[in-house]
């Protein structure tokens, strides 16, 4: 097992890396003080992990209430919400009730808020089951659920106890939602690592092929990038964690446009992250080569690297209600190089739609 620490000032956790954590009362034991855990999971994971992160909650002692949640992005809603709070408050779950957000980014983000909300906070847990939640979204304490004009629209920053990462669960991953989670180690690397982007070029098809070694690796690799990002930066008022959002003005776009749960998160992302290197290009900061480069390993780990068919006046409309843009200016996360990113304000509205439109005609030639 890998340790990756998070060294938040007032409330630092670890995150754990490795097989069969799952299963393990021991990795639980230490970050449940009360006599009830909640948890939280959908009807997909269910059949699949509810039981023994339940039995190993009973084997400390612990009162479990089950949540079983629809499966899917178009679910991160009020309603789910409500169903957790609803499930809680008729258990009778008090303050010291520990919620295990257990599965991937949607329950990992409405799971952690609502830890946040009920009862004005209570601790929870982060359980990803999908590589991106393991390498992203389960780290840093982003909670939210999305909003029909926008994603993640509603939400607080509110960290967990642990983060217990089962690399073994990722065997059951459908490909999709594995080369999902690709995505955002990908651009972990464009944005701060220009050797590792080399190594996962390299090693494209040990990723493929999921080899557990290659996996722990990279895995815990992205963990210290993001972790050292949060110590800097958690509530993301200094300009240094906004930079994680890299293709992610596009792909929250796309992801709106096109209807939560049609294109999944890390698949709008690797389009997004194309669209900013190629909009980074076109404004002078990186060679077409370097495109050419971001391109290729998106496609080699079978992401969209193009945009979907859609109106780019409608995306446009989606990136201003973007919640990094600033005095009405879209705030885009671009490269100066591979390995470096910065956020840029001076992209107009009208060169942004002329870029979108560009990109537009190339998809669909």
């Amino acid at each position: 097992m890998q340790t990756v620490q998070v060294s938040l000032a007032d409330r630092p956790y670890p995150i754990h890396i490795g097989p069969h954590l799952l299963g393990s009362a021991d990795a639980l034991k230490p970050f449940i003080a009360g006599s009830t855990v909640a948890v939280v999971t959908n009807e997909t994971l269910a059949p699949l992990f509810l039981k023994r992160v339940s039995d190993s909650a009973r084997a400390l002692g612990k009162q479990v209430v089950e949540i079983i949640l629809p499966d899917g992005e178009a679910f991160k809603t009020a309603e789910s919400l409500d169903t957790i709070y609803s499930v809680m408050l008729a258990a009778k779950c008090d303050r010291k009730t520990t919620i295990l957000a257990l599965g991937g980014g949607v329950i990992g983000d409405v799971a952690g808020y609502a830890a946040a909300t009920y009862q004005r906070g209570i601790p929870f847990v982060q359980m990803p089951t999908t590589l991106l939640a393991q390498v992203d979204s389960s780290v840093g304490g982003k909670t939210a659920i999305n909003h029909p004009l926008g994603k993640n629209m509603i939400g607080a920053f509110y960290q967990p106890q642990v983060v217990l990462s089962d690399t073994a669960a990722l065997k059951s991953l459908p490909p999709r939602e594995y080369a999902s989670g690709l995505a955002e180690i990908i651009k972990h690397a464009l944005i701060f690592d220009a050797p590792h982007l080399a190594e996962l070029e390299r090693d494209v098809d040990k990723l493929n092929s999921r080899d557990d070694d290659t996996l722990a690796r990279v895995i815990a690799h992205s963990c210290r990038i993001k972790a050292d990002v949060v110590k800097r930066d958690e509530r993301e008022t200094l300009g240094i964690r906004a930079l994680l959002n890299l293709g992610h003005t596009f792909g929250h776009a796309i992801e709106t446009e096109m209807g939560y749960g049609a294109w999944m998160h890390g698949e709008a992302v690797a389009a997004g992250c194309v669209l900013a290197a190629e909009l980074s290009q076109e404004l002078g900061h990186i060679l077409t080569a370097d495109v050419a480069r971001v391109r290729a390993l998106f496609t080699a780990v079978k992401l969209p690297v193009g945009l979907p068919e859609c109106d780019p006046r409608k995306l446009i409309g989606h990136m201003q209600r973007d919640k990094k843009n600033e005095g009405g200016a879209v705030t885009l996360v671009l490269l100066k190089r591979l390995g470096e990113a910065y956020l840029d304000r001076s992209v107009v509205e009208d060169r942004l739609l002329e870029f979108l439109q560009t990109r537009s005609a190339v998809a669909d030639a």
